[in-house]
C-alpha cells in the first residue's frame, strides 16, 4: 500500500471543527505512528534534492514536521509563530485562513540572504498560511527551494498563491 493511502487510513475525519460545514483532517493517530512519521520525513527528504539551510515550520504542526526534517537535512529549523510568541524582534505578516484571519512572525535574524530555505507544514488549504511563511521568508532574503505538506486539499486551489514555488504533498483529498 502506498505511503498516501497508509495515512489517509490512519487521519480522522472531525466533521464541523472548528466550525460547522468544516472536515477537520485530524492527524493525531498519525502523530502516534512512528513508522508513518519516520516515512513522511523520508518522503520529503527524497523530494528536496539540494542542499537546504533553513526548514522553516509553521505554528505549530508545521513544527512537529519540520524539526525532524531539520535534523535529517542538517539544516536550521526556524519557526514561523502567532503574533506575540517569539522574544526577539520580528517581522509579520497578515493573511487570511479558510475560516478567518491570522498572522505569522518570525525572528529578524532567522534567515539570512541567500539561504536555501524549505517551507513545511501538515496542510495546505487555501495557502493563506504558507503564502504568508514565503512572504516572510523573501523579505529576509531567504530563497525559497520548495514548500512540502502532508496533506492538500486539492478544491479549496492552496496552490495558487505558492505557484512559483515548487510544492510537494503526499496525500490528496
Amino acid at each position: 500500500m502506498s505511503l498516501e493511502n497508509r495515512i489517509k487510513e490512519t487521519i480522522r475525519d472531525i466533521p464541523d471543527f472548528p466550525k460547522a460545514g468544516i472536515v477537520f483532517k485530524d492527524i493525531t493517530p498519525v502523530l502516534s505512528n512512528p513508522c508513518l512519521m519516520r516515512e513522511i520525513t523520508s518522503a520529503f527528504v527524497e523530494r528536496v534534492g539540494e542542499k537546504i539551510d533553513v526548514v522553516v515550520g509553521m505554528e505549530s504542526r508545521g513544527f512537529i514536521f519540520g524539526v525532524p526534517l531539520a535534523m535529517e537535512l542538517g539544516a536550521a529549523f526556524v519557526p514561523a509563530r502567532k503574533p506575540g510568541k517569539l522574544p526577539y524582534e520580528t517581522i509579520g505578516y497578515e493573511y487570511e485562513l479558510e475560516y478567518g484571519t491570522n498572522r505569522l512572525e518570525l525572528h529578524t535574524d532567522s534567515i539570512k540572504a541567500g539561504q536555501k530555505v524549505l517551507i513545511v507544514d501538515d496542510l495546505l488549504a487555501t495557502g493563506g498560511t504558507a503564502d504568508a511563511t514565503a512572504k516572510l521568508v523573501e523579505r529576509l532574503g531567504g530563497d525559497i527551494v520548495g514548500c512540502c505538506f502532508v496533506i492538500e486539499l486539492d478544491f479549496l486551489n492552496g496552490r495558487a498563491p505558492l505557484e512559483k514555488h515548487d510544492i510537494f504533498s503526499i496525500v490528496h483529498y
